[in-house]
């Protein structure tokens, strides 16, 4: 019944957000298709000529890596100013302030989900077969999802707190992207930093989808577990030190 109350501020929210992106842009959505083709393209290019990996199907093996990090750093940045860059509406009349976090991830969902056209026509260009294990793409997406909610609403609550988390989150998710074998292949990591590797969140989201579209095949139940219990506790987290700290942001915003 609360988040029902408020169901129409928050979709004018979503509305709002992602009208305003491509707002005066000749361009427009198109921008949601041509981001990540074009990154591909210049990835693509560098990696497989320079370093030459041998990745079978390296233009999806790279799209999909694109795709997920992509969307997870546009969403827990928008998140994490959401607060602050509402401060004045906040600060006149009440309303559910998770509202403005969570409505920047759904907004960055639309535009992710519609890359997801590339990356089967992708798909269909390198020939890989069609595979029923591709209906389960719809799980590391939700995944995905949920992760950013969970990120994004404990990043939120910390930059009402301490501004410089935006840039301080920058240099974080630039080491989170080499960490995260986006263009590269996990079998050239030592031992030590597949151990790291297999704490990270996003690979195992990432892992699930090369596999049940590169592979055809099904993950295997601790890609599985991790890839739908991770994200559904960092959701539970993030919302519980959300609730804590928004307490006092009236005192900082």
């Amino acid at each position: 019944m609360y988040i029902q109350k408020y169901r129409y501020l928050f979709l004018q929210l979503v509305e709002r957000d992602f009208k305003t992106k491509y707002k005066r842009s000749a361009l427009g959505m198109l921008w949601s298709l041509l981001n990540p083709l074009l990154l591909m393209c210049v990835q693509y290019i560098v990696f497989s000529n320079l370093f030459r990996f041998e990745i079978p199907h390296y233009v999806v093996y790279l799209l999909i890596g694109i795709m997920f990090f992509n969307f997870f750093n546009e969403a827990t940045v928008q998140a994490m100013i959401s607060i602050v860059m509402n401060a004045n509406l906040i600060t006149k009349v009440y309303v559910p302030k998770y509202i403005f976090p969570i409505s920047k991830v759904i907004s960055a969902s639309i535009n992710f989900l519609i890359t997801i056209i590339i990356l089967f026509t992708a798909v269909i260009i390198n020939k890989i077969p069609f595979s029923p294990t591709m209906f389960l793409l719809v799980i590391p997406i939700i995944s995905i999802i949920l992760f950013s909610i969970g990120i994004g609403l404990i990043l939120a609550g910390l930059m009402v707190y301490f501004r410089d988390m935006q840039f301080l989150y920058g240099i974080i998710t630039t080491i989170w992207m080499y960490l995260t074998p986006i263009f590269y292949p996990e079998n050239i990591l030592s031992d030590s930093l597949m151990i790291i590797l297999k704490l990270n969140p996003l690979y195992h989201i990432i892992k699930f989808a090369r596999t049940i579209i590169i592979d055809g095949t099904l993950p295997g139940m601790y890609n599985f577990a991790a890839c739908i219990l991770v994200p559904v506790m960092a959701f539970a987290i993030g919302a519980l030190i959300f609730r804590k700290l928004q307490r006092n942001f009236i005192l900082y915003l």
